[in-house]
Order: structure tokens, then C-alpha cells, then sequence
């Protein structure tokens, strides 16, 4: 599925991933590939990544506003105040704060 996290500044990532968990308003939520289309509103929390490779790992960080660190080598967490989710056909554009 492919993944784009947009700011009002910057694209932040854009890339092939395995798997996005995020903060739900009602709680974390994975998806995956083939996942049914969802809109969704986010609350503060981490947002994880799970791309293919460290190859993948291509993430813009705006003066330290977003927090990123990489866990076990194929996760890459960032750390939003808020933001709004939508996945439509394995394409997720999330909009964070």
C-alpha cells in the first residue's frame, strides 16, 4: 500500500509500506494492504510505519517538530498532536499537526 503523511509545511513520507498502525480517536488501528476504505480522525499519539527495507526510510524532519526514530530496523514511528486519516484503494494520505 502506499502512504503519504502531508503537514501544512511538507510531504513528510511518501512510499511503498507493509502496514500503518495509528492513533484512532477510539483507539490505535493497523491497516493493511486491501484494507476497506476508511476516514478517520486522529488524536495525539505515534503513528508506525512498518516499510519494506531501510531503503524506504526517506522521512522529512521539519526543525525537530516531528519526532522520528527507526525500532527494529523496518519501523519508523513519528509522533503527531493530531491529524485526519483517509484509505481509498491501498493509498493512505494522512494529515498531521
Amino acid at each position: 500500500m502506499f502512504l503519504e503523511i502531508v503537514t501544512p509545511e511538507a510531504i513528510l513520507f511518501s512510499s511503498e509500506v507493509d502496514a500503518i498502525t495509528v492513533p484512532g480517536i477510539n483507539g490505535d488501528f493497523q491497516m493493511l494492504n486491501n484494507h476497506a476504505p476508511i476516514v478517520s480522525v486522529l488524536r495525539e499519539g505515534t503513528i508506525k510505519i512498518h516499510v519494506h527495507s531501510q531503503e524506504h526510510l526517506k522521512f522529512n524532519d521539519l526543525h525537530g517538530k516531528l519526532v522520528k526514530a527507526i525500532d527494529d530496523d523496518k519501523i519508523l514511528t513519528l509522533a503527531i498532536n493530531s491529524g485526519t486519516l483517509e484509505l481509498n484503494d491501498n493509498k493512505v494520505i494522512v494529515l498531521a499537526d
